[in-house]
């Protein structure tokens, strides 16, 4: 059913029919009865507006891409759930494309957004890729580009922050499990957690350091560098992972091994995303303020739309401070009973 339809079905000119269904102001002038009888044949013959082509004639389509790794109960959820409330809340609907660091849907997003005539793209978690002139604004991209903003975690201090509770509970042994290859964050991290060892005086040997091998937001791929790190040394109190779903898969491997969390090794995850807090033994981790993230690219995207004569140029970075949690996973330093257990 479009206007031309319901204009001839009501005998009225398709401007005053356009003006009601809209609530204009200039509908005032159109009797009460006449608005309506508009309304009643509009839900009789189910009439709705062609939002699409309204918003580009306007020269905007009030949609936004977001290119992200996936949608799991983890990082990507919280980091969503803030830009999506937050550009719905100022009239914006989604296209959102989940890559699973597939290059091949990398590689046509750019495709895929043109099409859909999107006025903004946010990247989440995702190496920068180029969208010509579209304004474009990166959560967790580990580089700068001129005229993005980049909403990033201060990773130095959320290293610091971790070691130093790990190193005043005693614990000098620590075992790391690093992020996914393909992940943004995974190398940035790493070396942040290299500088903050280093800064106390703690020993990272390549043994007691293991990688996920896949990027599956599952419990298995922790569970996996888990069994893989105790093969590979047992010389350690502690184990700090890339994320709290790996942390949560190590657990289960050391339960599985005979190992108990904390009385054994302590483990501290990273992100404090909602199950980290209700596990059993409740997990300490590095808070990443992933929603308010959200929420930061979100109002990034309104301020570049509400400006569109402007160009930005340069790089503009927005850092957001990490927070530590401490549960029941850690525990101050005995015997090193992974050695023990070996």
């Amino acid at each position: 059913m479009s206007l031309r339809t319901l204009s001839a079905h009501l005998g009225l000119s398709m401007a005053a029919i356009s003006r009601v269904l809209s609530g204009s102001p200039a509908a005032r002038s159109i009797p009460p009865a006449t608005q309506e009888r508009i309304f009643a044949a509009a839900r009789e013959l189910n009439y709705r507006p062609n939002l699409l082509a309204r918003s580009l004639r306007r020269g905007q389509s009030t949609s936004v891409g977001v290119l992200i790794p996936d949608i799991s109960e983890g990082y990507s959820a919280h980091v969503l759930a803030g830009i999506e409330e937050t550009l719905s809340a100022a009239g914006y609907t989604l296209v959102m494309i989940t890559h699973h660091y597939r290059e091949e849907v990398l590689a046509k997003s750019e495709r895929i957004f043109a099409e859909r005539a999107v006025d903004a793209v946010i990247l989440v978690g995702t190496n920068l890729h180029v969208y010509g002139t579209t304004p474009t604004v990166t959560v967790s991209c580990p580089d700068s580009h001129p005229g993005v903003t980049n909403i990033v975690l201060d990773h130095d201090r959320a290293a610091e922050l971790a070691l130093r509770h790990l190193y005043s509970l005693g614990h000098r042994n620590l075992a790391v499990i690093k992020g996914y290859k393909k992940s943004s964050d995974t190398e940035r991290r790493w070396q942040s957690i290299e500088r903050a060892a280093a800064m106390l005086g703690m020993t990272l040997p390549e043994e007691r350091v293991v990688q996920l091998d896949d990027e599956q937001q599952t419990n298995e791929p922790g569970y996996r560098a888990m069994k893989k790190l105790m093969h590979q040394s047992r010389e350690f109190s502690a184990v700090f992972a890339f994320n709290d779903v790996a942390a949560i898969g190590a657990i289960d491997a050391m339960r599985d091994a005979g190992l108990d969390v904390p009385e054994d090794v302590s483990v501290m995850g990273f992100d404090d995303v909602a199950f980290a807090r209700v596990h059993r033994p409740s997990l300490t981790t590095v808070r990443q303020p992933l929603h308010r993230m959200g929420v930061l690219a979100a109002n990034a995207v309104l301020e570049k739309l509400s400006q569109p004569g402007e160009k930005q140029t340069d790089e503009v970075e927005v850092v957001v401070e990490p927070e530590l949690i401490v549960r029941a996973t850690t525990r101050a330093a005995t015997v090193c009973a992974a050695a023990e257990a070996a």
